[in-house]
């Protein structure tokens, strides 16, 4: 800072003498951290620099010393007196903008106990009563003048962060966010400007709301229905969310909620017809070939209209596991942006309702709001809505559900803001909900409302919450609902008369008693949300599939996709990889595994379909062996060949995703649910790591066409294979998948050669049907000498559910046939060259679920003297595929064989952790397999 241009900033200042201290310290926070003072000091700092860089800190600490000292800078003991005062008026200010909110009327009941904040007392600042009629300059503080009042400050301060809404922003690091949220809050200054016909509106949704609670409570009284009671002001806050989002040009909005308020959602916003949910309550379902799921599970599609058109509405289908449905809604408002072509995210709006508890609770909430910006992962922001009911399952007292403040504080982790606000305060609910929407419009960021109410009956309606919290039921017993407290508001300010607050009673009863029908917004949804999934509707697993792809096109995509940018200077190993894929591409060398994925993802990009690959190091490849993704040495550049295929470069995409597994496998699934078109796969850096995923895997994956009916072509692949790297880093636990396999619900395939896994992921694509493919890939066979194929092979090929015996043989010779899947067929298959086994056939069973009974009966047929056969596998007896799928191998071998069992013997651990036990047991299986042992 040079000194003329602080001489002249101090003369006319009030920061001279004894205020010299202070503003040093202040001065040097504003240097470790521009954010760490108010804005006012922030402006003050950079105009004392006059636009140019800052000078060491230690000459200006010597500078204000002088300052200090000298006589002729000091003002008068009155003028120094005002002048502290301003500046503690400013960091008063500056306290209500940061701690207002824990003083906030937020709670409905009126039971929460707040701690005093000395911060907002005048006197922390030692201002006095003498001090209230005195006029201050408020800097950037908007909810009154230039110059107020002390009295008139606190006045206008109390109401923007005191009242009904209790804003948290000061957090966010972006000093631009934090003035717009300033701007807009304190200008309202604690009274939304909402006209009459708003107004009344809420008053209808609100009527509505708790009509259909009393409704079903009458109707069906103790059934489960996780009523809505309490929190009465979701429906008009979703609704008023849709209308100001379609006003913004979004065009479709999907949402993800727990249980608590959803029949509510889908009648009265969604617009399902009552009469369906009644026939559901009293079980009558109709015809289904699901298994079907109870309703506070289900979700449901329709149009919402609006003044500036229709908005197109999701309400994704969610299990008992809450908060797993937040990536899920993600991933499907990304494959809709992406179908939209609209990297913005407005046209498209995601929204997710939380539980109060499980918003606090559950490790994937911070996962997902890890994703939010990131590449891979980011929708343009969320709006993420919590029912804060103030208890959880059964508990009242805060410190049993959470170690913060706020249920929300995990928001923190990423800057979002958070809006406090009453639920019974209607107005105060929309403007937040307002202001929350048009910051995510504006910044793309997630945004949270944290909507304060109370839970009127039990966590479900057989529930007695009494017997836990006496006091709280007590209250809620005596407290009138939000739509009577808004119906009395509007009637004294004359917008309404109470004659037509209880004729909207009675009109909602006569419209639920119809059963049609009670959204006046509902539209039948449009046609071009209906078609996406017709052409895979009604398919089966036999249905006929051309994936036929020519040597002349395999070359010249082979070739394509080995072209980089010539200023790139490739890595060492890298630039062997390209050349020797080169080689392959004119077939002058044989394909191995990660030139032929490449290869199945080109085939693919350049028909039409698009490519999205995720997971952990998946641009590389975990094992060094995909190099989807390439990188100049010389400047880090990087380069994707397979995005080059196509001119806008938008059919192939592959990320390096966050360190997660389960909100980043929820957030495929939701994207391959909405992109029935596209390839979507996650790859587990090591099998076993899906473990982490397993709620997704359970909940969705394996069964979301039985219970929902929700088609998905999600891929998994997953590293599989003991090569004695330990119980970590084997097994991808492929018993856990098969035990899962039913009603033709997934594929489980264990390629074992580079033609099988390319026409395996094209299959997946060229075959018009959806469903989920488990792959267990594997580690060593990427880089086999054995595992390696033909360009006809990828040619002229298909995949192959079962391949025979490879070796020439005489089949009346043989007098055993091992049966195996995956890399330890080439381990049985070197020991019996070794040992020259000519009796001993291998038949690879690639295909575990849907089980090949014909193509494996039509490989067996040449052997039925046949009496030994043998399932050998590497993992544990009571792991891997032998209790699964034994049942299917009796099915098809001759009568009167018998079958055994050739692999480890059970274990409570994947694999073994020495290096020489690992080998002692695989030798011995291989051998015992064969009939050497």
């Amino acid at each position: 800072m040079h000194e003329s241009h602080m001489t002249a900033w101090i003369d006319s200042s009030h920061l001279a003498g004894a205020n010299a201290t202070y503003i040093e310290d202040l001065y040097e926070s504003y240097l470790r951290n521009p954010s760490s003072v108010s804005d006012e000091w922030q402006r003050c700092f950079s105009d004392m620099n006059g636009g140019e860089a800052e000078t060491v800190h230690s000459a200006v600490q010597d500078y204000f010393r002088r300052v200090a000292m000298d006589g002729h800078a000091r003002q008068s003991m009155v003028e120094v007196k005002t002048d502290i005062r301003q500046i503690r008026v400013l960091q008063l200010i500056n306290a209500y903008r940061s701690y207002g909110h824990q003083v906030a009327k937020l709670d409905p009941l009126g039971l929460w106990q707040r701690d005093e904040v000395l911060e907002l007392s005048p006197a922390f600042y030692e201002l006095s009563e003498g001090d209230l009629d005195t006029r201050f300059n408020v800097g950037s503080y908007q909810g009154g003048l230039p110059m107020m009042s002390l009295r008139d400050l606190l006045s206008s301060l109390q109401k923007t962060y005191c009242a009904t809404i209790g804003a948290e922003y000061m957090h966010m690091n972006s000093i631009e966010e934090k003035r717009w949220i300033q701007a807009r809050l304190e200008a309202a200054e604690g009274h939304p400007n909402l006209d009459a016909q708003e107004r009344r509106q809420v008053l209808c949704d609100l009527t509505a709301a708790e009509g259909l609670e009393r409704y079903l409570g009458a109707k069906f009284p103790g059934a489960k229905r996780f009523s809505l009671e309490g929190g009465d002001m979701l429906v008009p806050m979703v609704k008023a969310l849709f209308r100001e989002a379609s006003r913004a040009g979004t065009e479709e909005a999907v949402m993800g909620m727990a249980h608590r308020g959803r029949l509510n959602m889908l009648i009265n916003v969604l617009g399902k017809r009552p009469q369906e949910l009644f026939d559901e309550f009293a079980g009558k379902h109709g015809e289904s070939w699901g298994t079907g799921d109870v309703k506070y599970h289900m979700g449901f599609s329709s149009d919402f209209a609006t003044n500036s058109g229709h908005i197109h509405l999701a309400l994704a289908f969610n299990p008992s596991h809450l908060e797993i449905v937040n990536p899920v809604v993600m991933g499907s408002v990304r494959a809709r942006l992406d179908r939209l072509k609209d990297p913005s995210g407005i046209k498209v709006l995601p929204i997710t309702i939380h539980g109060d508890s499980a918003m606090a609770g559950q490790g994937v909430v911070a996962e997902t709001f890890n994703l939010s910006q990131t590449r891979a992962f980011s929708v343009g922001g969320t709006v993420r809505i919590v029912i804060n009911n103030q208890i959880g399952f059964t508990t009242s007292n805060p410190q049993d559900t959470r170690s913060t403040l706020y249920c929300t504080d995990v928001a923190k982790m990423v800057g979002a803001p958070i809006f406090h606000v009453n639920g019974d305060d209607p107005d105060a609910v929309l403007f937040v909900t307002k202001l929350a929407l048009e910051y995510r419009n504006t910044f793309h960021r997630d945004v949270v409302i944290d909507l304060v109410c109370y839970r009127r009956n039990g966590h479900n309606e057989a529930d007695e919450p009494s017997a836990t919290q006496p006091l709280m039921y007590q209250k809620i017993k005596q407290h009138p609902t939000t739509r009577q407290l808004y119906g009395e508001r509007l009637a004294y300010c004359g917008v309404v008369t109470d004659a037509e607050v209880e004729q909207l009673v009675n009109d909602y009863r006569n419209a639920l008693d119809k059963g049609d029908c009670v959204v006046p917004e509902w539209r039948p949804m449009g046609q071009q949300y209906q078609q996406n999934w017709t052409p895979y509707l009604g398919h089966d697993w036999d249905i006929g599939y051309d994936s036929r792809c020519s040597r002349q096109q395999l070359q010249a995509l082979g070739e394509a996709i080995c072209r980089y940018p010539q200023e790139f200077e490739l890595q060492r190993q890298v630039q062997k990889v390209y050349d020797d894929r080169l080689l392959m591409s004119r077939g002058e060398k044989l394909v191995d595994w990660g030139f032929a994925e490449n290869l199945a993802y080109a085939s693919l990009v350049s028909a039409g379909y698009r490519v999205r690959l995720t997971g952990q190091d998946s641009g590389r490849g975990t094992f060094f062996h995909r190099h989807a993704v390439v990188f100049n040495q010389k400047d880090g550049q990087r380069h994707v060949p397979l995005e080059a295929l196509l001119p806008n470069g938008q059919g192939f995409e592959v990320y390096d995703s966050a360190l997660s597994e389960e909100a980043v496998l929820a957030f495929e699934y939701g994207y391959a649910t909405a992109a029935p078109s596209g390839l979507t796969i996650w790859e587990a850096q090591f099998g076993d790591f899906a473990n982490g995923a397993q709620v997704v895997i359970d909940q969705f994956v394996s069964s979301g066409e039985q219970k929902w009916g929700r088609l998905c072509g999600l891929t998994l692949l997953l590293p599989h294979g003991y090569e004695g790297q330990g119980p970590e880093h084997s097994s991808a636990r492929p018993e856990r998948y098969l035990q899962l396999c039913a009603q033709h619900n997934m594929q489980i395939c264990v390629p074992t050669t580079p033609a099988q896994v390319f026409h395996m992921l094209r299959r997946q694509m060229v075959r018009p049907l959806r469903r989920p493919l488990i792959v267990f890939t594997p580690k060593s066979l990427l880089r086999h000498p054995l595992a390696v194929s033909s360009l006809d092979e990828l040619a002229d090929g298909h995949f192959m559910n079962v391949i025979p015996e490879q070796d020439t043989h005489d089949p009346a010779a043989v007098t055993r046939v091992v049966l195996c899947a995956g890399k330890v067929y080439y381990d049985l298959l070197d020991a019996r060259r070794k040992g020259d086994l000519k009796q001993v056939v291998i038949v690879r069973i690639e295909q575990l679920y849907p089980f090949p009974h014909a193509e494996l009966a039509e490989v067996l047929a040449p052997y039925p003297h046949v009496r030994e056969f043998v399932w050998c596998q590497e993992e544990p007896q009571n792991q891997g595929a032998w209790y699964c799928s034994q049942h299917h191998f009796r099915e098809v071998m001759p009568e009167g064989a018998r079958l055994f069992y050739a692999g480890r013997p059970a274990s409570a651990s994947p694999a073994v952790g020495y290096i020489s036990l690992h080998l002692k047991q695989q030798k011995a299986l291989v051998e015992d397999a064969l009939g050497q042992s």
